[in-house]
């Protein structure tokens, strides 16, 4: 009998047994099922600050180029000439200006295959009235 009750108190105190194991790793899977696409939507919502910021410098460049000329430039008259991509790369820029060229709207489109592709918001633009918009729309945020 004392035996029989040393030998329950051994396999009591071992380990864990497979079932208990199976329980947590299943919580884990299931907290991990909600996490990663929280985790990779707000990945997306940060880096669209650097499309955001990429288009106000270039609709301040051109509020300065038409204080001098007196019209609205292309990216190579207002000093774009060989970045149009954003600062850390996830966007690229081109600017329309209007014939006779007393507006513009500027496009930041995301680089195709990179982190920005997957954004619901598709291109940011900002027009030369100040309007900020985007070609798509977002259940992750707001786009501006």
């Amino acid at each position: 009998m004392i035996k029989n009750l040393m030998r329950l108190r051994d396999r009591s105190t071992r380990g864990f047994t497979l079932v208990e194991l199976m329980v947590v790793v299943a919580i884990i899977a299931i907290l991990a099922a909600f996490a990663i696409p929280n985790y990779l939507r707000y990945g997306i919502r940060a880096r669209r600050s650097d499309g955001q910021n990429l288009l106000l410098r270039v609709a301040s460049a051109q509020e300065r180029f038409y204080s001098t000329n007196n019209r609205y430039g292309s990216l190579s008259d207002i000093g774009f000439v060989n970045s149009t991509a954003s600062d850390k790369g996830y966007y690229t820029v081109a600017v329309t200006p209007a014939t006779p060229a007393t507006t513009f709207t500027a496009t930041a489109t995301p680089v195709s295959g990179g982190a920005q592709a997957k954004d619901d918001c598709k291109a940011l633009n900002v027009n030369s009235y100040g309007v900020k918009g985007a070609t798509g729309s977002t259940t992750n945020g707001k786009c501006w």
